[in-house]
């Protein structure tokens, strides 16, 4: 049983893959069934049911007489942890990240709104506790990316709403890269390290108005350190390399 769930993730990713690294493009009718069943050396029953997962996942739809057919990029779920991964393989395109950007900036604010009024101490132990290892990172070197994506994640679980603990899961691979990218500012951490703090001290005093400002001074941060490293149109960091380390200060 586990080698055929196995067989389907595989086939799964592989199509999946193709489809947003734009191997087969937008509009396109997939291969034929046998096909995709020689390429990927699976029976059609594992075929047919890769395909009942990309529908659900909003990459294609099929029809009579049109086959499978791929759709276009804004029916496609990007709250599906695997379509942000493929997408992070694919490689992340700027526009991309400035979308991720503007939903931060709607959604993160309201979310430490909430989790300064819900937090729980043993909750706001496990934040002090990322917060402790982005320090350490930034004083002794080590990774900082990991410590800060524990973070926000702390935050979001927070504040106690089914939909943004969804949604922080789907998002952790693209908050990564813009963690990724802010680290590769000079005294990027060092100078968002006292930030987070504020973040934190808000939180931990039960005061929702000072959370929010200091979140969203937190983010706007962010965004300019994205945007002048997107301005000197250097590389953008994969998600399938290890997260950077920083160097001892």
């Amino acid at each position: 049983m586990a080698t055929m769930k196995n067989v389907h993730g595989n086939t799964v990713d592989h199509i999946g893959e193709a489809i947003v690294a734009g191997r087969y493009a937008a509009g396109m009718s997939m291969p034929p069934e046998p096909v995709l069943c020689e390429e990927l050396g699976v029976s059609r029953t594992v075929v047919r049911e890769a395909v009942k997962s990309l529908i659900a996942k909003g990459l294609v739809t099929t029809g009579p007489k049109v086959g499978t057919r791929v759709l276009t990029e804004e029916h496609w779920n990007w709250f599906d942890p695997d379509v942000i991964a493929w997408k992070a393989k694919a490689g992340i395109t700027p526009e991309f990240l400035r979308d991720l950007l503007e939903l931060r900036r709607l959604v993160e604010p309201a979310a430490v709104r909430m989790a300064a009024e819900r937090a729980t101490a043993q909750e706001i132990a496990e934040i002090e506790d990322a917060y402790a290892g982005m320090k350490r990172a930034v004083e002794g070197g080590g990774d900082y990316v990991t410590y800060d994506l524990r973070f926000h994640q702390g935050l979001l679980r927070s504040a106690h709403n089914r939909m943004l603990i969804q949604m922080s899961k789907a998002l952790s691979a693209l908050l990564r890269t813009s963690f990724e990218i802010s680290t590769i500012r000079k005294d990027g951490p060092k100078r968002s390290l006292p930030l987070h703090r504020a973040v934190l001290d808000a939180v931990i005093a039960r005061n929702p108005a000072k959370a929010e400002k200091a979140i969203l001074v937190l983010i706007d941060g962010a965004r300019e350190d994205i945007e002048l490293v997107l301005g000197s149109r250097r590389r953008l960091p994969k998600l399938s390399n290890p997260a950077k380390q920083l160097k001892a200060a």
